[in-house]
Order: structure tokens, then C-alpha cells, then sequence
């Protein structure tokens, strides 16, 4: 049950993180303030620092990941280009990577009580990405 439970958690993290770099390679071109740019750019390198760990962690359960709903997915990608095409501004981009990061949070917390049994590094780790999550809500509300 830990082993399951822990690759479950790891997967989810796996899509997570996945989806979060998709949308910040989608608006970042579309940011206007330098700030936000160095911002979205840090961001990118957080996300890409968890993955890499994330991916160390199910090469020891000998298990690929998992990519992000293709649903999911299509829906983000839709709404990030109809939002810009209307409203090209730094103001919609945090507004949308705030929706994002909302949605991230509140999934992750879901699969932490789905997958109870999963070991302390899985744990730990969707733990952090949920943390990059609110802090990139809280450096994304000057934009708003």
C-alpha cells in the first residue's frame, strides 16, 4: 500500500508540475514588466528543481510519471490564449498563473488525503510544490 500510494502521490506531483511549466511557457512571452518576466522566470526554475527531484524519486519505483490531463490541459492552453488575445497585460497573466496555482493547491491537497500511505519523500515534495504555489499566488498579487 506505501508503494502504491507513493507512486499515485509522485504522479500527480508529476502532472502538477508539468501543467505549471506549460503555463508559465505560455504567458511569460506576454509579460510587459520586468519584474514579472524575472519573476515567471524564477518560478520556471523552481518548478524545473522539484521535477528533476520528482523524477529521481519514481526512477526508484521504476515508474515513468504521468502527464497532465489532456483535458486539463486543452482547457488551460484555451483559456490562456482567448485571455491574452482580449487582454494582453500583466494583470491577466496573473490572474490567470493565480487560477492555475489555485487549482494545482487545491488537487494536491486532494491526492495528500487520497494517498495517506505514501512515504515521507512523496509527502514532502507535493508539500513543497504546493508551497511554490502560494508563494507564486502572493508575488503574483501586485499584478492583479
Amino acid at each position: 500500500m506505501i508503494e502504491h500510494d507513493t507512486i499515485e502521490l509522485l504522479r500527480e506531483c508529476d502532472a502538477g508540475i508539468q501543467m505549471g511549466i506549460e503555463a508559465i511557457d505560455e504567458v511569460k512571452e506576454y509579460a510587459s514588466s520586468p519584474d514579472l518576466k524575472r519573476s515567471l522566470d524564477e518560478y520556471l526554475g523552481e518548478y524545473a528543481s522539484l521535477q528533476g527531484e520528482m523524477q529521481s524519486l519514481l526512477n526508484d519505483y521504476n515508474d515513468e510519471g504521468k502527464d497532465p490531463n489532456p483535458l486539463a490541459e486543452g482547457m488551460s492552453w484555451l483559456k490562456t490564449k482567448t485571455t491574452l488575445a482580449m487582454k494582453k497585460s500583466d494583470s491577466a497573466i496573473a490572474d490567470l498563473m493565480t487560477d492555475g496555482c489555485n487549482m494545482g493547491i487545491k488537487s494536491l491537497n486532494k491526492y495528500l488525503n487520497q494517498y495517506k500511505a505514501a512515504d515521507g519523500k512523496a509527502k514532502d515534495l507535493a508539500k513543497r510544490l504546493i508551497s511554490l504555489s502560494e508563494r507564486q499566488i502572493e508575488g503574483l498579487k501586485k499584478y492583479l
